[in-house]
This record gives structure tokens, sequence and C-alpha cells, in this order.
């Protein structure tokens, strides 16, 4: 594939994020206006605030693109023991923050941020530097395929213990991505599945809630009022929004009913106010996003680079698949929002820096 190709998609990248981001601002606002207006006596609280957010994450995104492929290799260990460290954090009294029962936020001098977000291009950068450094002996067992174990471990670890359990699917799932497009062989990939599924039982079994959260996901009509609430609450919003939908700010659902309803559920204030054909639009830019990124990865040489590129764009669909998946009662609540459109300072930093990373992976082919 030509340089000129490879621009072309990059280009197209950055023209959806921007419409991602764009729509974000818009249904945050829509989204978060009433309850803004009722908590803090502005309807724009929240858009300000993340437009925080965007302003760091654009320059993040800037910054990194002046980083060759090979720079990022050499930083990859060091951005991810930071972001490991600050998410490890969490866990300390007095530094951690406990949000909805989880302690996944972090104060440090009177900046509060979410580290686990930016454990997110740390994990990809590693994972890519791991098998990088071994890509000719993928079949080696303790080259490549221990150290990724050791990886997903250490990381799902810390992440269980806030608990994240969200995160950590979503960390462990891209991961096993890249080890499969670094041809590491199936039998392996089965191995993991087969010591993944008795820990997820396991983790089940300690934790009641989530036992709940699967029957509640399978019956959310056992208790219309209280733990099924908010996903029942989520499917009217959808249901409501028909083929074209009521209207953009014209939501009822957002009205006290949903839960949730700027962060982890706002694809359904999306589905309501702009109906089939607004999630239709939304649906199809994650999957030109991450085709732009396959494309990308497919025109450049450079191992690192490829599976870089590949992990990025995986890490942003997943959790869009994810996210929407749990809205429409798919899946059961993971706690995960939408990628450049949820609000969340630390999500959208962190998913311009995936960008940013993806142009940098680019730059030889470009």
């Amino acid at each position: 594939m030509s340089g000129t190709i490879a621009k072309k998609y990059i280009t197209v990248l950055l023209i959806v994020t921007t419409l991602l981001v764009c729509l974000g601002l818009i249904f945050i606002y829509s989204s978060s206006s009433v309850f803004a207006l009722e908590r803090f006596n502005a309807p724009g609280y929240f858009v300000k605030k993340q437009l925080i957010g965007l302003v760091l994450g654009l320059i993040l995104l800037v910054l990194t693109t002046f980083f060759s492929p090979r720079g990022l290799k050499k930083l990859a260990p060091i951005i991810f023991i930071a972001a490991l460290i600050l998410t490890a954090c969490t866990l300390i009294p007095g530094l951690g923050i406990t949000i909805h029962g989880s302690k996944r936020w972090l104060n440090l001098a009177g900046f509060v941020f979410q580290p686990s977000e930016f454990l997110k291009p740390a994990t990809v950068l590693m994972a890519a530097y791991i098998l990088d450094r071994n890509y000719f002996a993928t079949h080696s067992l303790f080259k490549t395929y221990v150290p990724m174990l050791a990886l997903m471990g250490m990381i799902a670890g810390i992440l269980l213990l806030q608990p994240d359990f969200g995160q950590t699917v979503t960390l462990c799932a891209t991961m096993l991505s890249m080890l499969f497009i670094a041809y590491t062989p199936i039998s392996y990939l089965l191995y993991t599945g087969l010591l993944i599924l008795p820990i997820l039982l396991v983790l089940v079994v300690l934790k009641p809630y989530r036992f709940e959260r699967i029957l509640t996901f399978l019956n959310p009509w056992q208790d219309p009022q209280g733990k099924g609430f908010q996903i029942i609450q989520s499917l009217i919003a959808i249901g409501s929004g028909g083929f074209w939908g009521v209207g953009i700010a014209h939501s009822k659902q957002k009205f006290f009913y949903l839960p949730m309803q700027h962060t982890d559920f706002i694809f359904s204030i999306i589905a309501e106010e702009t109906g089939f054909i607004g999630c239709l639009l939304i649906i199809a830019l994650y999957i030109i996003f991450w085709m732009c990124g396959i494309k990308l990865a497919l025109a450049t040489n450079d191992i690192f680079a490829r599976l870089t590129l590949i992990g990025c764009s995986v890490m942003i669909t997943l959790q869009a698949f994810i996210n929407i998946s749990v809205t429409t009662a798919f899946l059961p609540t993971k706690g995960l929002g939408l990628p450049f459109i949820s609000y969340g300072n630390s999500a959208l930093i962190a998913s311009l820096w995936l960008v940013g990373i993806m142009i940098a992976c680019s730059k030889k082919t470009a």
C-alpha cells in the first residue's frame, strides 16, 4: 500500500474521531442538561468539563504524533510501569477515591482522574513491545506466551481489586487479539480460554453482585424497580426512538428516569433522540475507525507499529461494542463508557492518545 493511500486512511481516521467527539459534546449536553441544571444550576456544566478533557487530549494527541514507532517502542516499558503504578495507587487509602463502590479514581494535588483509562494505551504499547521483541519466536512458550500471560495477570490483578471487571475484559481481550495477529498458535489461545473460564466463574462466585448482574441481564423484569430498573429504562429509551427518533434534546428518559444517562448509557439517549438511523451512524463510525486501523496496520512493515495499530483499533471498537451491547441488553452491565462520546475526561484523553499513537505508528508509511 502506498504512502498516499495510508495518508488517506489517516485523514479518514481523524474525520471519524472528530465526528465522534463532536457528537459526544452534543449528546453530553442533551443528556445531562436537566441533571446539571438541578445539581449545579448550570445546564452546560458537564460539557464545559468535557471540553477541558478535549483540549488536554488534543495536546497529547499532537505531541504523540511527533514520535516515531521506534521512539514509542523505547518508551513503552516506562509508560506501562507509570500507568500501572498510578492505577495501583487507587487502592491506597487517602489517594484512591471510591465512587459507586469502586476505587477507580485517584486524587493527586486536587486533580482527580481515572488512571486505568491511561492503562489502555500503555497496555497496547507494552504488549506490542513484548511481541515485537520475540516476533519470530511466537511459537515459543516462554518468550512470548508466558510474558503476555504475566502482563494480563498483573493488569487483571490490580483492576479486579478496584474492582473494574469491564476494563479487565477489554484489556485482556485486546491483548489476546494482538497475540492472534502475532501468529501465536491457536492451541495457546485455546489454553488461555480454558484457563480464563474457571477464573471468571470464581470471580462471579466471590462477588455476589456479579451473579446478580447476570440474573438481572437474563430477566430485568424480575426486579423492575430495583436491579432491573436501569436496563429497563434504557430499553424504553431505545424503543421510544423508533426509526427517526424524537429529536435532539427532546429525550424524556433524561428527566431522572435513566441513571448514568450521560456516561455509560448515553447510547440509549442517542437512540431515543435520533432513532435507528442515528444508531446506525454511530455504529458505522466505529466500524470505519476499526477498518482504518486495520488498513494502516497492513500498510506498514514495522512489526511493533502493526501490532500497536491493531491493538489501538481493537481497544476502541471492542469497548464501543461492549457498551452498545450493555445498553441494548445483549450483555450484563460492565461500567464502560462509549469511546469519544460518553462523559469522562480521563476516558476522552486516553482515547485521543490512542489516536495519536495510531498516527505515530503510521508515519513511516505515510
